[in-house]
C-alpha cells in the first residue's frame, strides 16, 4: 500500500493527529547568528537570525530533534521546516536563490524522522506534510494606502514561487502539501495552481484516491468578525477553495480553541472534505506570548471531539509536545467526523 492509501486508510480509522508549532519550540533553544550561517553563508551581507527555514541546512540536529519530540507523543503528521520557504519570503533575507534546496532539505529531514516511527511501529504510520505558508505579500489587498490599486505582487509571482516551492517539498519526499495560515484566498489559489500545474507536469493525478499527493488547506479567521483578512467568511473561503479535490480544508492560527469552534461547525456543516484544526494556545497576553496549558486546551478542543467536526487536530502557535499528547490522548476516545458524499443527482 502506497502512502496515501495508507493516509486514506487511517483517516476513516481515527482523527489524525498534527504537530504544534515549529516556531515556539525553535525558541527554546535561545539560538545566536551563528546558528543560522551555514559555511556558504559566513559572510552574507544580511542578518539571517530568525529565517527559521535556513536552521534546515545549519541545524539540521535541532529541526530533527523538534519532530522527534512531535512524533513521540504521537503526531500522525508532521510539517516540514518550510512555512517561509518561497523565494518571495526568502528575498528578506536575500537568499531567495536557495528556496528549492530549503525545501528539498527540510522534507527529507522530516521523512527520515517519519520513517524511523514507521519503522517502530508499523500500525501507527507517520506521515509528512510540506508546509506551504502564505508569503509576506497580499495579492488582494494594496500595502500602500495611498494606491489602493497597487499590488507587492502578482498572481504569476505567487505560482512561480510556489511551484518552486512544491518540487522541492515533493523531491524531499513530502508525502502531503499543506497550504496553510491563509489569509488572502488569492494567495491560497496561486498556490493551489501551482499544485496542479506541477502535479500535470510530473504526470501525477490529482484525486488522492487515484494515487495522487493529497492537498490539505487551512484558512485564518484573524478576529471575532469571523472574516479572514481580506474579508471573506468561513464558508466563503470554503467555496472559493472548493475547486480543487481536497483532501482536507480546515483552520489555524490567530484563534486559540474555544474561539474557534463556531468557524470549525460551519466547515463541518458545508465541507465536502476531511475538516483540520491546529489552533493556538489560546490568544497572546500583552507581550504576544501563549499562557494556555496543554491540559486548558486540550479541554477546549474535546468540544470539537464531542461534536464531531474534526477529522485532523493539532496545534499552532504556543503549542508544544505537551499540548499534542494531551490532545492525542483526548482524541482517541472518539470517532473521527463521517464524510457524507451525497449520492444523488441533480441531473
Amino acid at each position: 500500500m502506497n502512502k496515501t492509501d495508507l493516509l486514506l486508510s487511517q483517516a476513516k480509522k481515527k482523527i489524525l493527529i498534527l504537530d504544534g508549532a515549529m516556531g515556539t519550540m525553535i525558541q527554546r533553544y535561545q539560538l545566536s547568528e551563528e546558528d543560522f550561517r551555514t559555511p556558504e553563508l559566513a559572510d552574507h551581507p544580511k542578518s539571517l537570525k530568525g529565517n527559521n527555514d535556513l536552521l534546515s541546512l545549519s541545524r539540521p540536529d535541532i529541526i530533527k530533534a523538534i519532530h522527534v519530540a512531535y512524533l513521540e507523543v504521537g503526531a500522525d503528521i508532521i510539517e516540514t521546516n518550510t512555512f517561509s520557504g518561497t523565494s518571495i519570503a526568502q528575498e528578506d533575507y536575500g537568499l531567495q536563490h536557495l528556496a528549492y534546496r530549503l525545501n528539498y532539505e527540510s522534507a527529507k529531514i522530516a521523512s527520515e524522522a517519519a520513517a524511523e516511527f514507521t519503522a517502530k511501529n508499523p500500525r501507527q504510520p507517520r506521515f509528512v506534510a510540506g508546509a506551504i505558508g502564505p508569503t509576506n505579500r497580499t495579492a488582494s489587498i494594496s500595502p500602500d494606502v495611498n494606491d489602493p490599486a497597487y499590488r507587492a505582487v502578482t498572481f504569476d509571482q505567487l505560482s512561480d514561487a510556489y511551484k518552486e516551492q512544491i518540487r522541492g517539498l515533493l523531491d524531499g519526499g513530502a508525502d502531503i502539501l499543506l497550504v496553510e495560515t491563509i489569509f488572502d484566498t488569492l494567495n491560497a489559489k496561486a498556490a493551489l495552481f501551482a499544485i496542479q500545474e506541477v502535479f500535470e507536469e510530473r504526470g501525477m493525478p490529482l484525486q488522492p484516491e487515484e494515487g495522487g499527493i493529497p492537498v490539505m488547506v487551512s484558512g485564518t479567521i484573524t478576529d471575532a468578525s469571523g472574516r479572514t483578512l481580506t474579508g471573506q467568511t468561513t464558508e466563503a473561503f470554503l467555496i472559493s477553495v472548493s475547486h480543487v479535490p481536497l483532501f482536507s480544508v480546515g483552520l489555524n492560527c490567530a484563534l486559540g480553541a474555544k474561539e474557534l469552534r463556531p468557524y470549525l461547525k460551519v466547515l463541518a456543516e458545508k465541507a465536502p472534505f476531511y475538516v483540520s484544526a491546529y489552533p493556538n494556545a489560546g490568544l497572546p497576553n500583552e507581550f504576544g506570548q501563549y499562557d494556555q496549558g496543554a491540559l486548558e486546551m486540550s479541554a477546549q478542543v474535546e468540544q470539537f471531539l464531542k461534536d464531531g467536526l474534526i477529522n485532523v487536530l493539532g496545534g499552532c502557535c504556543g503549542t508544544t509536545p505537551d499540548h499534542i499528547a494531551a490532545i492525542a490522548q483526548i482524541a482517541a476516545k472518539y470517532a473521527p467526523r463521517k464524510l457524507e458524499f451525497s449520492t444523488t443527482s441533480d441531473e
